[in-house]
């Protein structure tokens, strides 16, 4: 009776509880974890965070203040040598492979734990239990699993321990940096690997995140999906959660020709949108100015990269060679030359934070008149958008 469990099922039966359990892990490390611990997007009632904190210490053995933290640095230190996880850095196959292994060795940094862990449980059961027993959860669920479905349960138990490791620490923290498309421009190479959050919780929409890091909402277009959301949404209808901030969305005062504060606020807030926006509309004009430099200039193809490269990520990234790659090819071209530089000087606006607002303001007018006269049909009708934008 032991070894057959005490709950006999179909073998479907028994692939389901395995995706049951790690569906709640999953819903448990991006609503606790994530979107109310490390970024106060919401808050939770007493209910779902210690059901949350119990069952990701039978499943996971992470403790809360270290995930949290390690979290932030990877947001203050983005696709730096002190980001803990960065594909960009560390290689992806690195990250996909081992990272759990880098979360660990980022646990055993007390600075970053000093630094960035606050404001996360330190009650009596997160230092008696939880943080001072961390893997004895681990154990209780093995138990569990054994007892209730006998030799299969050691299956599911393991596909539990698998599940976060290769999804949250390999998949997001690696693939999420390295493929998938992006709706926002960010400084980062966060990526959405696909528009439905329903596997990993919503984490499949990672750019979104990076964009606006403290939403407790991650999708963003109309057909963008987040599992998680809708959890949210669920408790928050019969109490259980409060939804503190979600990303704004973009108004646009049509007809509006004169930039003014508004203006200036709705553009710094919404600052990865611009830039994404304005490189689609000079999209078409850079791949004419690219064919007629392959077809005409002596440029080796690895400039031509590079100039494609600055047009989707941040220049800052380049290396002197690339740099120096990156140079000859704008002298070859006017056009190229003109909307890079006007990128450069769009990103600078939001850079730019000892500049008083009404500097901020004149710098933005005077961006929109020379993009208008700049000659570049793209420039001019972005200029134009531009300056609908309402906070």
């Amino acid at each position: 009776m032991l070894f057959s469990g005490l709950i006999d099922l179909p073998w479907w039966g028994y692939i389901v509880v395995a995706l049951v359990f790690t569906h709640i892990t999953i819903a448990s490390v991006t609503i606790f974890l994530h979107r109310h611990q490390a970024h106060r997007a919401l808050e939770l009632h007493a209910i779902p965070s210690h059901f949350a904190r119990f069952w990701l210490w039978l499943t996971t053995g992470m403790i809360t203040r270290e995930w949290a933290a390690i979290h932030r640095k990877h947001h203050a230190k983005c696709e730096t040598k002190d980001d803990p996880h960065s594909p960009q850095i560390l290689g992806l196959n690195k990250v996909l492979w081992e990272g759990v292994e880098l979360y660990r060795q980022e646990t055993k940094n007390r600075e970053t734990i000093e630094k960035y862990g606050h404001g996360t449980p330190d009650d009596w059961i997160e230092r008696k239990l939880y943080s001072a027993h961390n893997s004895l959860g681990l154990g209780l669920m093995l138990a569990v699993d054994l007892i209730l479905f006998g030799a299969l349960g050691l299956t599911i138990w393991a596909v539990q321990m698998l599940w976060i490791p290769l999804f949250a620490a390999g998949v997001i923290n690696g693939i999420g940096h390295f493929w998938g498309y992006r709706n926002f421009a960010c400084e980062d190479a966060s990526t959405n690997i696909v528009p439905w959050g329903i596997l990993i919780g919503g984490e499949e929409l990672h750019n979104n995140h990076h964009a606006y890091a403290s939403s407790a909402k991650l999708s963003s277009k109309w057909y963008e999906f987040d599992i998680g959301w809708f959890y949210i949404q669920a408790m928050q209808a019969i109490g259980l959660a409060k939804v503190k901030k979600v990303a704004p969305k973009v108004r646009l005062e049509r007809g509006k020709t004169v930039c003014d504060i508004d203006t200036l606020q709705a553009i710094i807030t919404h600052r990865y949108e611009v830039l994404t926006k304005f490189t689609r509309s000079v999209k078409v004009i850079c791949a004419e100015e690219i064919a007629k430099l392959k077809q005409d200039a002596p440029i080796d193809i690895k400039a031509l990269e590079t100039i494609k490269h600055t047009l989707h990520l941040d220049a800052r990234t380049l290396g002197e060679q690339e740099r120096t790659r990156l140079n000859e090819a704008l002298d070859m071209s006017q056009a190229l030359s003109t909307i890079y530089q006007m990128r450069q000087e769009l990103i600078a606006l939001w850079g730019r934070s000892t500049a008083s607002s009404e500097q901020l303001l004149k710098q933005l007018d005077d961006w929109c008149h020379r993009a208008e006269a700049s000659g570049i049909e793209a420039l001019r009708d972005f200029s134009m958008r531009l300056r609908c934008y309402a906070a």
